[in-house]
């Protein structure tokens, strides 16, 4: 797909930066395939730019590399030039930024540093230095996030508060992927957002002139398929024990959701499996949930995943390799993966809500000024059995909350859900006082529910509403 969809809000960030007067900074990082470079090439288009990414090779391979980059943008009548070293690479290309608004990007920056160390070290002398009073809008990127949190954005690091905006590039929201796939029907919509986790790349490759099942099939369950070997080639680039990264998060996606458990269906031990977690974390594969306002309860501590491209890999796909080496992975879909969609798309919904909610509570919609949502889970002392619920969105300034309950069914949402949200009431902690409750359905609500909702506390929504604007 060659038309370049969303990211509006960081465009703006990156335009006004480019408006304003002397050197500028920009640390723009995010997970593999969520489209940084994408970002960058869009914001450069009718720009004067050297755009280099880095290679995980010597530091003279780069160096050279580099240096044709920059001979080529700004002095091609030097092409026959050789730099010796990075210092004098970018005193070069400081001296043409003196005047002129250039806008040097540098990708893949953690590749640049494992080359050289020192990298880090020449560039904070330049900004310091020369650059400080020219017209160079550096842009520094990196898939590593740990890397780019830990080596640029720290105190330790040699560039540290020379930056003058940063942005970690998230997930496209479930309303900005469907724009990828605008001729899909909403639940076919949900269910590309499903599967893909909103990362740009995957999103890209779904074809909305092709039916969902097809574009399944074709990058999951084919072993020429993108997405057949995805998640394997993105522990190897973040992981050097891929084999215990594998085990934990097939433990994650079986169920188990805390360490002890974790540690006991994988025989690793708990220490390791937390160190492994936090790295899982940190990358935006698994999230560290907590109980929403029992967050200082310890015991109430769960893991699960952030990135639902992973989760859907893990839920189908192993047991599906063995068909698929076959050249039968659509058999295989037709028969064991597609009646589960509807199962799988239980959580991916509830996150879409909890979205949608925050949405809702921040543009002034409910009852309360929303701006905190997550879920809640704990015992039910009148019914001495644990229980959860999907929503919770708090007002932590007038201590109000809304309670909600969400179905990705294929059946209208009936009396029955209806009642088990309204006996949550009292569940959460007595700080907030509830004052709205909110349904959400995949596909509407029955007779019931439709004549019995208050419409003054009790608000329906459906698939469609939530793919207004």
């Amino acid at each position: 797909m060659n038309k370049f969809i969303g990211r509006k809000k960081e465009l703006e960030a990156f335009e006004r930066l480019y408006k304003e007067e002397g050197f500028q900074m920009m640390v723009l990082y995010g997970r593999r395939r969520v489209g940084k470079s994408t970002l960058i090439k869009e914001f450069i288009k009718g720009r004067r730019a050297i755009y280099y990414t880095a290679s995980k090779t010597g530091i003279r391979n780069n160096l050279e590399k580099l240096g044709r980059q920059v001979l080529a943008e700004l002095a091609p009548e030097l092409e026959a030039l050789v730099f010796h070293d990075m210092d004098t690479l970018f005193s070069f290309v400081g001296k043409r930024c003196m005047d002129e608004r250039i806008v040097v990007v540098i990708d893949e920056l953690p590749y640049l540093v494992e080359a050289d160390s020192g990298v880090l070290s020449v560039i904070q002398n330049h900004i310091d230095g020369e650059w400080a009073s020219g017209q160079m809008f550096l842009i520094l990127c990196g898939s590593s996030i740990s890397f780019m949190e830990n080596e640029v954005l720290s105190e330790k690091s040699p560039v540290f508060g020379r930056r003058t905006a940063q942005i970690r590039l998230e997930p496209f929201s479930y309303m900005e992927a469907a724009e990828f796939v605008p001729s899909y029907s909403e639940a076919d919509k949900a269910v590309c957002y499903g599967i893909t986790g909103g990362i740009a790349k995957y999103l890209s490759l779904m074809d909305d002139s092709l039916s969902l099942d097809e574009n399944i099939v074709n990058q999951f369950f084919m072993k020429s398929g993108y997405m057949y070997e995805e998640t394997n080639n993105l522990l190897m680039q973040e992981f050097r024990n891929v084999s215990v990264y594998n085990d934990i998060i097939e433990a994650v996606a079986s169920g188990a959701n805390k360490v002890n458990e974790i540690a006991d269906k994988t025989h690793i031990d708990p220490t390791a499996v937390s160190h492994a977690l936090a790295n899982l974390v940190v990358t935006g594969i698994v999230v560290k949930e907590y109980a929403v306002t029992d967050e200082a309860n310890r015991k109430k501590v769960r893991y699960n995943f952030k990135d639902n491209m992973f989760k859907f890999w893990y839920r189908f796909v192993p047991d599906a390799v063995g068909a698929i080496e076959m050249g039968k992975g659509d058999v295989y879909y037709q028969n064991v993966v597609k009646n589960r969609i509807s199962e799988y798309m239980g959580e991916v919904f509830e996150d879409m809500a909890r979205y949608y909610t925050l949405r809702l509570g921040l543009c002034g919609e409910l009852d309360c000024f929303v701006t905190h949502v997550g879920k809640w889970w704990g015992t039910d002392p009148r019914k001495r059995e644990t229980t959860d619920i999907d929503i919770v969105g708090l007002d932590k300034q007038s201590k109000k909350a809304v309670l909600g309950e969400c179905k990705y069914r294929n059946e209208p949402l009936d009396k029955k859900v209806y009642d088990s949200l309204m006996e949550r009431n009292g569940l959460i902690s007595s700080t907030y006082r509830v004052v709205q409750y909110l349904l959400f359905a995949k596909s509407g609500f029955s007779d019931w529910v439709m004549e019995h909702a208050d419409s003054d506390r009790v608000r329906l929504v459906s698939l469609q509403d939530m793919y207004q604007e």
